[in-house]
């Protein structure tokens, strides 16, 4: 069996499409549809169901799966051995919630390629789960601790969340004075049916009725409304505190939550993995206070 072309099934089952896959190895389209064609006749089975729209993996595609990633665990550890006396380099991807990847750590990862000129960080700021198994992401940044699957968790930080609103907004529609007054005033939250995390469903903390008149998906996104006078949000304090045009709104109700990093079992002992891994617990240990 030709581990190019297990490579390439691979990529396919992560992109589900064969022209995305494409792109993320740089080939042409015809030479990746080929070398998987070529693949399922070695294995005399079809692994995938090819749509107009992608392709999906088939039952047998979804067992030859697991020993696929068992193969490229493989070879990213022979690579490993055989590279140890080189200097760090090549790519690893960080995977965040976007208020902690975009106001915390996209500022600091320049010091980080700064030690490590053959490394290259590709940080994805987005509100949303990764999978590590299917390699969406070598590092991801959690609000909670997974339970289950081969992963290795580490606690980075807790921080805080508090209510907040602009000072114009509390000008013209007052300062409420009790959690329950949060009723009569426009509130800013998150699309219900999009929280990726169970640790976002906070709104019932603070009022057990919270209506958001404005929803956005994205921690940046309700700290920008916030801002700009929409209402009264829970917004993360690191970023909140820094903002003068925000004003604390009953500034003793405050929620806790934390960050994890998680790395596939197959991935932490892989140098430049773990090199980020260890910088992204180094800045937030040097900066802890921030999320105090």
């Amino acid at each position: 069996m030709n581990w190019d072309d297990v490579r390439i099934f691979l990529a396919v089952a992560r992109q589900k499409q064969i022209l995305g896959a494409a792109r993320s190895l740089q080939l042409n389209h015809a030479t990746v549809a080929r070398r998987l064609t070529a693949l399922e006749q070695a294995l005399g089975t079809r692994l995938f169901v090819r749509k107009t729209n992608g392709s999906d993996l088939s039952a047998e595609g979804e067992k030859f799966l697991g020993f696929a990633e068992a193969m490229e665990s493989q070879m990213l550890a022979a690579q490993e051995a055989t590279g140890g006396g080189e200097a760090i380099s090549g790519t690893v991807r960080v995977g965040a919630p976007d208020g902690f990847g975009v106001a915390f750590l996209a500022p600091r990862l320049g010091e980080l390629i700064e030690r490590h000129k053959g490394l290259r960080i590709e940080l994805v700021p987005v509100p949303r789960t990764f999978s590590l198994s299917r390699r969406e992401a070598d590092i991801a940044v959690t609000l909670e601790r997974p339970r289950e699957g081969r992963l290795v968790a580490r606690k980075l930080t807790d921080y805080r969340l508090g209510l907040y609103a602009s000072a114009d907004y509390l000008a013209r529609h007052g300062t409420p004075e009790r959690l329950e007054d949060l009723g009569g005033h426009r509130l800013v939250g998150y699309v219900d049916d999009l929280l990726f995390s169970a640790s976002l469903d906070y709104t019932a903390d603070y009022l057990k009725s919270w209506r958001s008149a404005l929803a956005v998906s994205s921690a940046m996104g309700q700290t920008e409304a916030v801002r700009a006078g929409a209402g009264i949000g829970i917004l993360h304090s690191f970023m909140a505190r820094r903002d003068t045009a925000l004003v604390p709104v009953l500034p003793e109700h405050v929620l806790t939550r934390s960050y994890w990093t998680v790395v596939h079992e197959d991935l932490r002992a892989i140098r430049r993995v773990a090199v980020v891994a260890e910088f992204l617990a180094e800045v937030v240990g040097r900066d802890r206070t921030i999320f105090g």
